[in-house]
């Protein structure tokens, strides 16, 4: 049957990618027709005409105006920062007066900067493109054609392409400055040896001169990945060696990792695991003195790294070796890494931007759980995956042969079958159901706490068959990104009853209106004494901030948008209001004090999604609502449906109301949905997830 007007906001002249398509910064790139009128609005949404249209508007508000050239410098400076959503404004207004001076070396800048930030951001395609339009117009400029080379190499290194690559990078070498030279050949240096041309690799590097001190570490990296691919172990250890005894300064650690992880990487060729696990131990500790702030310098160098790759090694050898605490340990801690590499120095008055969470011991973890509570982990690796069960009464670990890319595009094929409501979707459930859940010895209706990684944030555990039924049909079920932040926000406990703040139907425009959101935020504060309710041009982004940090249970009803170039800056479409557009940026709400929020329902499509940080994190409005203090969330893994959406919300609070817990609230809203006949294909009833505090309860409020 047709479904209501689904929680999703028209095109927009933002890069505002649908939930289903932001599946490919996890690995996992969506084919299906489905997904057409999605990818378009990325495509509309990132044009030249569309950023010069944003350009034109930005423009208008700037106090101080810039040059067209001043604001290149500033779109660099703010990507290198990675402020991408920023640095593509800058360079859109670069690219405006561009256009309006008609002058073609600033629009060939302009457009050598989107083609940097989108490569830094990881949009490859979108680099690649302003990329070849900038050498269209660079005239022979320097400045423009050996950067916009490189940025072609660069995005071909990422998609693999390395013969490619070799020869976008020689491209650079010829054009490119004096200064800007070295980096070039690093690149190229790189680009052949993983082309396999380790002769060819070694010769450009002869031919280089001593580079200057601030490329002498990567330089004498670099020479240590071509040492290593030659055999040559004992001149390798030496080179990385180099590198952490000579790594100073404010970047210290960053070259001291790498360097670790190359000697890491050198004693497993050469047979001993052990040391190799301590070298990727040490690198793993480095990682956590790194100053939170993006790496620009993998980009100029050429030399890409993933700190995420030495966690993943560590916790490899750690589950080859059987010692699956260890793994654990080294799992909570990459989440933690990964949180400070996408949030960063980003977020004023955020207190997770300065340091991240504690890691939890398995042996911790026991001893704050509950009987019949049960936590589940995963940890994808490329050949496999790691999965903990851990209960009060003890920690089994499990290890799956499934590679990444295998995991990646079933969760691919089981989301679409649920978009698209097709029959079939049941049979995937039940194929990812033997992979995830059957090797791990569930018991009969214990509390599941499922902490997901990688592409698995994007899976619906609680639509996987058995064989006889669905999952939250066994279990309560709620999430959380680490184990740590869930105990953590456990440890907060519940209160008695409690003020409803709700928002529903923001704004006036008609092309926007969900007045069964409006419905549905009335319906719900009939069982709450005391509530306040916006609704249309009340429901403002003004009196969310005035109201919100009052909330025992806050309720946002609205559009949504997930902007994956910039996590952050993905937002909530509340009413406007004098001077201001009604946008609630994620990065806005770590600013907000939520500490008497236990929880926060976001009714709105995309609301649970962001990129997939490679450790663990969905950077969007799940991290910024938790971190700004809320316990637990309510969030949303496709566009959802008014009409279903209503029941599913309206029974939750009336489970809440009644003294349930929040996972069993959740789990009894689930199954009352699904159970209606024309609501019981996983589409209606499981795209919203329970984040947080699973515990939860409210002293009962006016019966339903």
């Amino acid at each position: 049957m047709p479904f209501n007007r689904a929680r999703c906001a028209p095109p927009v002249a933002l890069c505002l990618l649908t939930l289903c398509l932001s599946l490919s910064v996890a690995g996992v790139h969506a084919q299906a027709p489905v997904f057409d009128a999605a990818r378009a609005r990325l495509l509309d949404a990132e044009t030249v005409k569309s950023l010069t249209d944003e350009g034109r508007v930005l423009m208008q508000k700037d106090r101080i105006k810039l040059d067209g050239f001043q604001y290149c410098g500033q779109s660099i400076a703010l990507a290198e920062r990675g402020e991408f959503r920023e640095s593509i404004q800058a360079a859109s207004k670069a690219l405006l007066i561009g256009q309006q001076q008609q002058d073609a070396g600033l629009v060939a800048s302009a457009k050598r900067d989107l083609a940097m930030t989108y490569s830094y951001a990881g949009d490859y395609d979108r680099a690649g493109q302003y990329a070849n339009e900038a050498l269209a117009g660079a005239a022979g400029a320097s400045a423009i054609a050996a950067p916009a080379l490189k940025t072609l190499g660069d995005v071909a290194v990422r998609k693999e392409q390395f013969g490619a690559a070799v020869a976008f990078y020689r491209r650079a070498v010829a054009a490119a400055s004096d200064k800007y030279r070295p980096l070039a050949q690093i690149s190229l240096a790189n680009a052949l040896l993983l082309d396999k041309q380790p002769a060819a690799s070694r010769a450009v590097y002869r031919a280089m001169s001593t580079p200057e001190a601030g490329l002498q570490l990567a330089y004498k990296r670099g020479l240590g990945n071509l040492s290593l691919a030659e055999g040559n172990y004992p001149q390798a250890l030496q080179l990385f060696g180099d590198v952490v005894t000579q790594a100073a300064g404010s970047d210290a650690a960053y070259h001291r990792l790498w360097g670790q992880d190359g000697v890491g990487r050198t004693l497993l060729l050469m047979g001993r695991r052990e040391p190799a696990r301590q070298a990727f131990a040490e690198a793993v500790r480095s990682s956590e003195a790194i100053r939170s702030r993006f790496r620009s310098e993998e980009f100029k160098s050429g030399l890409f790294g993933d700190v995420q790759q030495i966690f993943d090694r560590a916790i490899a050898l750690a589950g080859e070796a059987g010692d699956f605490d260890a793994a654990w340990e080294l799992s909570e801690q990459s989440r933690s890494r990964a949180l400070l590499d996408v949030v960063r120095d980003r977020v004023a008055g955020s207190g997770f931007s300065a340091a991240a969470p504690r890691a939890v011991s398995a042996a911790a973890a026991r001893r704050l759980l509950r009987p019949n509570e049960a936590i589940v982990a995963y940890h994808t690796l490329d050949d496999a995956v790691l999965a903990w069960v851990v209960r009060a009464d003890g920690v089994h670990g499990v290890r799956i042969v499934q590679t990444r890319a295998q995991l990646a595009a079933r969760v691919d094929g089981f989301r679409q079958a649920i978009f698209t409501r097709k029959a079939g979707a049941r049979a995937l459930g039940q194929d990812l159901y033997g992979v995830l859940i059957a090797p791990l010895g569930l018991r009969a209706g214990e509390q599941l706490l499922i902490v997901p990684h990688d592409s698995l944030h994007y899976l619906p555990f609680q639509a996987l068959v058995d064989g006889g039924g669905y999952l939250i049909e066994q279990h309560p079920i709620a999430f959380a990104p680490s184990a740590g932040i869930a105990l953590q926000l456990t440890a907060r406990g519940s209160g008695n009853g409690g003020k409803l703040v709700a928002f529903g139907n923001p704004g006036t425009d008609l092309r926007l209106a969900l007045p069964d959101a409006e419905r549905e935020v009335k319906l719900i504060g009939t069982l709450f004494p005391d509530n306040s309710i916006f609704v249309q041009g009340a429901a403002s982004k003004r009196q969310f901030r005035d109201t919100a940090s009052s909330a025992r249970i806050l309720h946002v009803a609205a559009h949504a948008e997930v902007d994956v170039i910039d996590p952050l800056q993905s937002r909530i479409l509340l009413a406007p209001s004098e001077g201001d557009s009604g946008f609630l940026a994620a990065r806005e709400v770590y600013g907000m004090n939520l500490d008497k929020v236990a929880l926060v329902t976001l009714s709105a499509c995309e609301s649970g999604l962001g990129r997939i940080a490679r450790g663990d994190e969905i950077m969007g409005f799940t991290r910024s609502f938790l971190s700004a203090g809320a316990a637990s969330l309510l969030v949303s893994l496709w566009p959802v449906a008014d009409d279903s959406t209503e029941l599913l919300m309206t029974t939750m609070y009336g489970a809440l109301s009644k003294g349930s817990s929040a996972a069993v609230a959740m789990q009894t809203a689930q199954t009352t949905v699904l159970r209606r006949p024309k609501f019981a294909h996983p589409f209606f009833w499981a795209p919203f997830d329970l984040v947080g505090d699973w515990r939860m309860t409210l002293a009962a409020a006016k019966p339903l």
